[in-house]
């Protein structure tokens, strides 16, 4: 049974931890090893977590079977100072994936959101990623697409998804 628990600083390490194992496999076919590693370090490091939670609002939870993390999730409510919950992150370990947990915590996301009084989930998507079925699935629809640019030339394309409450 997996049960969904709100993390803490002390959980940054699995959060890292369970990011470098899942980012190869997500993003491997994706991205360069390079800018792969670049973005690791820019978005899992111990100051980013840190300032992810402490400046920028997000809560992060951990889906738990037993004792075993198998993935976490990050999220900010009122984003853009509207009745948004922006979905940051989900990563569930490769082993972990298409067993119900990464729907548990989306669903865990979302009543959240319902308790922020937010009307809207939304997320950014990488157009390339197999994920964007598994939202599908779950009720998110494209709304548009974003092209992020990074340092040293890298470049996120996104779909741009949400999910009305």
């Amino acid at each position: 049974m997996v049960t969904i628990k709100e993390a803490t600083a002390k959980d940054f390490k699995i959060i890292q931890e369970i990011a470098h194992k899942t980012w190869p496999d997500v993003y491997g076919e994706i991205l360069s090893a390079v800018q792969l590693d670049y973005m690791l370090k820019s978005f899992y490091s111990e100051e980013a977590l840190r300032d992810n939670v402490v400046n920028k609002g997000h809560h992060f939870i951990l889906a738990f079977e037993e004792d075993f993390c198998l993935g976490f999730a990050s999220f900010q409510h009122d984003y853009l100072d509207e009745k948004v919950t922006r979905l940051h992150k989900i990563y569930l370990l490769p082993e972990a994936q298409a067993k119900g947990a990464g729907k548990q915590l989306v669903d865990a996301v979302i009543n959240y959101a319902k308790q922020s009084g937010s009307n809207v989930i939304s997320l950014n998507v990488n157009r390339f990623n197999k994920a964007l079925t598994f939202y599908q699935k779950l009720g998110f629809e494209i709304v548009g697409e974003e092209d992020i640019e990074l340092e040293h030339g890298y470049l996120m394309e996104d779909y741009k998804m949400e999910k009305q409450l």
